[in-house]
């Protein structure tokens, strides 16, 4: 299994319309202020999840996961929540970057909000 097996599933269009901006690996690891394989390494332990998109299948993050240089504050953490959930990272993406009325807005609209605490009540009810 390579490191990024759980990637090879194709971005369908409605995801990718869901994101406004993609990050490439060396992208994130600028922003972040680290090398690219402490970048990789942060997908490995899921404090971000990246997918293969375009015709190239080119490892991607949804840009808004960074904020001046940190990770948003509580997305790792809403990560694992929808990874125990059964989500996988284009699955978990969508939830993400869908619209919810009851926040308003989307999940990561209120993650970056600091409103991450009705975000995290919301995906664990997923896995009920």
């Amino acid at each position: 299994m390579t490191e990024y097996a759980s990637l090879d599933t194709e971005l369908t269009s409605d995801v990718d319309s869901l994101v406004p901006n993609w990050l490439t690996v060396p992208e994130v690891a600028d922003a972040l202020g680290l090398d690219v394989v402490q970048a990789r390494q942060l997908m490995k332990d899921r404090e971000l999840i990246a997918v293969r998109r375009g015709p190239g299948r080119v490892v991607s993050v949804p840009a808004d996961f960074i904020d001046e240089g940190v990770i948003v504050k509580k997305l790792p953490g809403l990560l694992t929540i929808l990874a125990d959930a059964g989500f996988d990272e284009n699955q978990a993406i969508r939830w993400i970057f869908t619209p919810d009325d009851s926040l308003p807005g989307t999940p990561m609209l209120a993650l970056r909000e600091n409103r991450g605490t009705e975000v995290r009540r919301r995906a664990q009810a997923l896995a009920f």
